[in-house]
């Protein structure tokens, strides 16, 4: 419950950012294409591919929209494929890891999600992929690893999801007064109408705080 309500949290931060960068990562690389002196056939190829690009990831966000994840697996893994230097290559990992933990392909999930976190040319994009990874490592049982990704410089925007999944972490490895205290952050850090406030609240009644 609590995973699905991050993802919620998640999903809505992507959507939010797409809305906002969407057009002006598809603008930007067309534009540093189309500026490159002499380089007009690199330009049109440039162009076609962010746009192939952009129509089949509207088309992966429908599918996931509408839980034909099958088709968003495939869509995904088009854009990674051949659309790879697009700015679109790494939103398309974020959706095919999405897809692929819902499917129970942990393995599959971490690849995209670090390909997302290694090619995302946007903060908010990268830090997602962050927290994504950091819960598949949590479910691995690496908690280590799981921390060493939470604990990287991120968005205010993100540090209840951030300090909320921290505890989880904390939790998973018997540290109840360090949980306590990531779950008091997240707490505070989140906005009273989030669906993800009480499920923190319940996981400090759980350990006493």
């Amino acid at each position: 419950m609590a995973l699905d309500l991050e993802e919620q949290e998640q999903v809505e931060e992507l959507k939010a950012w797409w809305k906002q960068h969407g057009l002006y990562v598809l603008a930007g690389v067309s534009a540093f294409v189309i500026g490159v002196a002499g380089w007009k056939a690199w330009g049109y190829w440039g162009q076609k591919q962010s746009t192939e690009a952009s129509l089949l990831f509207e088309r992966a966000m429908q599918a996931t929209a509408s839980n034909d994840l099958k088709a968003a697996k495939e869509l995904s893994g088009r854009i990674m494929e051949n659309h790879g230097r697009t700015g679109y290559a790494a939103p398309a990992a974020w959706l095919a890891g999405k897809t692929n933990y819902a499917t129970g392909d942990l393995k599959s999930a971490q690849a995209q999600y670090q390909f997302a976190l290694e090619h995302a040319k946007d903060a908010g994009l990268e830090q997602m992929a962050r927290l994504r990874l950091a819960s598949i490592l949590l479910d691995q049982k690496n908690y280590a690893e799981a921390l060493k990704q939470l604990e990287g410089a991120h968005d205010p925007a993100f540090d209840a999801l951030f300090a909320n999944l921290k505890g989880d972490v904390l939790l998973a490895q018997g540290n109840s007064a360090a949980a306590n205290a990531a779950y008091k952050e997240a707490l505070a850090k989140l906005e009273a109408k989030s669906p993800l406030k009480a499920v923190v609240e319940m996981k400090l009644d759980g350990i006493g705080g």
